[in-house]
């Protein structure tokens, strides 16, 4: 891409200003991808070591590993929120590059992309702190009883 003249160049410039608190949000984004990550990692862990146990121990651990379960689930719904949350923001960054160099008029697309961001963001929370009160209640569960 050649720049002809000063409005091309500060087009440009406005496109890649606009751009830059969608990529801080990317930023968010994949740190939360990753402490879901983690988590999902411990979960199974855990449950590979419940299902490792011979049949008389497991028994024993069966409330626990259903909760584990459930609370997997709920992580891999928030994981796809997520990331469907960050692909919408890259696709509305990518269309005002788009509308900015093939001077197409998109801000519908980029409206609709980040409608589409937020929401998947909330759910994805939302899903987050499912997981969390499941997480919760693995650890109060058995303690309650004595």
């Amino acid at each position: 891409m050649i720049f002809h003249t000063l409005p091309d160049i500060q087009s440009v410039s406005e496109a890649i200003h606009d751009a830059v608190a969608p990529v801080f949000l990317i930023t968010g984004i994949g740190s939360i991808l990753s402490v879901l990550v983690n988590r999902l990692g411990r979960a199974v862990d855990r449950a590979r070591i419940i299902n490792d146990m011979p049949l008389k121990e497991k028994k024993a651990y069966f409330d626990e590993l259903n909760i584990i379960i459930s609370r997997t689930t709920w992580i891999r719904r928030s994981i796809g929120l997520i990331t469907l949350s960050a692909l919408s923001v890259c696709i509305s960054i990518g269309s005002l590059f788009v509308e900015v160099n093939l001077g197409l008029n998109l801000p519908n697309i980029v409206t609709i992309m980040f409608i589409t961001a937020m929401s998947a963001l909330i759910l994805g929370l939302l899903c987050f702190l499912r997981e969390v009160i499941l997480a919760s209640q693995e650890v109060i569960a058995p303690n309650r009883h004595r």
